[in-house]
């Protein structure tokens, strides 16, 4: 089998395609932001805590979150954005919650 130049734009291997890790977790997407809608407030409230929970298990460096619950229409909206120290904390976070 001969080899071939490879066309990629980011640090290619010989092999399917496969890039260096640092071209997919370069650290830039930290945030994880999460709107959902809930029937009464302490349903919002229990799913604010759960993923305040999930969101300390994910992070090793720790994290930061900005949460608001809000009153529509007889629903309550849960608006919650995470920031983690870094990407893959984000993602195991992002994994977590499926």
């Amino acid at each position: 089998m001969t080899e071939k130049n490879l066309s990629c734009r980011a640090q290619e291997v010989a092999a399917c395609c496969c890039v260096d890790v640092g071209t997919v977790i370069d650290n830039s997407d930290l945030n994880v932001q999460i709107e959902k809608k809930f029937a009464t407030l302490k349903d919002a409230q229990e799913m604010l805590a759960r993923l305040k929970e999930k969101a300390k298990e994910s992070a090793f460096s720790g994290f930061e979150v900005v949460d608001e619950i809000e009153s529509i229409n007889d629903e309550f909206l849960l608006k919650a954005t995470f920031t983690f120290e870094c990407q893959a904390e984000s993602m195991i976070f992002q994994l977590a919650m499926r």
